[in-house]
């Protein structure tokens, strides 16, 4: 079982935090950070000193780290053109010698979009779908070549398809509830499917799903990595547990319910329960990223018991 770190910078964090939690994240063995892509915070917090762009934000971290996997759950497709996220990507690949993962979704949160004049379009999924035919066939044009695309919302004319990244094309992860439209996708595009803060009983209908989409496409179910994302609140006993939920101004019996909270016996047991429903690597959501006691407790009580 993988474990990743997941970073929610929208609800108040700089660079130099992130850049702080991305090394102790190195240092302690987890396996890769990733973080949010939205420009708003959520909730009752004020989201200071304002938001930090996802990818500029990786960019920093590619030449800081030297082994973590870098990436995104999940960069929304309404904020870039997907010639221009292409390119992005691929840059930030190459500065960190091609330990980047592009995590792409549709986009959701549509006050963030009022509040920095981003269109907000109603066909999302369609934008997505052609999103990831121009990203994957940039990427995927041999240099020397001309990649060309005609599209309901997206043309492009003979482009070079460059820059390339390190390697052929970088992971993507495709996430998501979706019962239908998203497990197809995933199918055609995905190397990881993602799916955040589900149920384990909702993590097997859905790998289940995708697992069937994949078969139908030609692929095999076991071509893809299936993975969860849950909070994490971990404590040595009930009153660090307590101080961690307060923290975050979350309860402990939803958060046990909902995420990955308790005693050390308490969250391996439970990652194992996801285990059993097919995931192979979780990504914890960290809320309080002042709290670097909580990534060595995770690593050293919860991630050495997984071996």
């Amino acid at each position: 079982m993988d474990l990743r770190i997941f970073t929610e910078p929208q609800q108040g964090a700089t660079y130099d935090t992130l850049l702080t939690v991305a090394k102790a994240t190195e240092a302690l063995g987890f396996d890769a950070f990733f973080r949010s892509d939205h420009y708003l915070h959520m909730g009752d917090v004020d989201g200071l000193p304002g938001p930090s762009d996802a990818w500029i934000t990786l960019a920093g971290l590619a030449r800081e780290t030297r082994r973590i996997r870098l990436g995104t759950l999940m960069t929304a497709a309404t904020f870039r053109l997907p010639g221009v996220l292409a390119i992005q990507v691929a840059q930030v690949d190459q500065m960190s010698g091609g330990r980047v993962e592009l995590g792409l979704g549709t986009g959701w949160f549509e006050e963030e979009h009022r509040a920095y004049g981003i269109p907000f379009p109603k066909d999302k999924f369609a934008r997505l779908e052609e999103q990831l035919e121009i990203v994957t066939g940039l990427w995927e044009t041999p240099v020397g070549e001309t990649f060309s695309y005609d599209g309901a919302h997206y043309q492009l004319v003979d482009s070079p398809a460059l820059p390339k990244p390190a390697r052929n094309r970088p992971p993507v992860l495709i996430g998501g509830h979706g019962a239908t439209r998203t497990p197809r996708l995933a199918a055609r595009f995905a190397d990881e499917f993602n799916i955040p803060f589900a149920s384990v009983e909702d993590s097997v209908r859905q790998f289940g799903r995708v697992r069937e989409a994949a078969e139908a496409a030609g692929r095999k179910g076991d071509d893809l990595v299936y993975s969860n994302a849950l909070v994490a609140c971990v404590g040595k006993g009930d009153a660090e547990v307590a101080r961690r939920a307060g923290a975050i101004g979350r309860e402990i019996d939803e958060l046990k319910a909902n995420g990955l909270a308790g005693s050390p016996a308490e969250v391996v047991d439970k990652i194992g329960r996801y285990a059993e429903a097919g995931a192979s690597r979780i990504y914890l959501q960290i809320l309080d990223l002042d709290d670097l006691d909580h990534l060595e407790l995770i690593s050293s009580q919860v991630q050495a018991q997984l071996g």
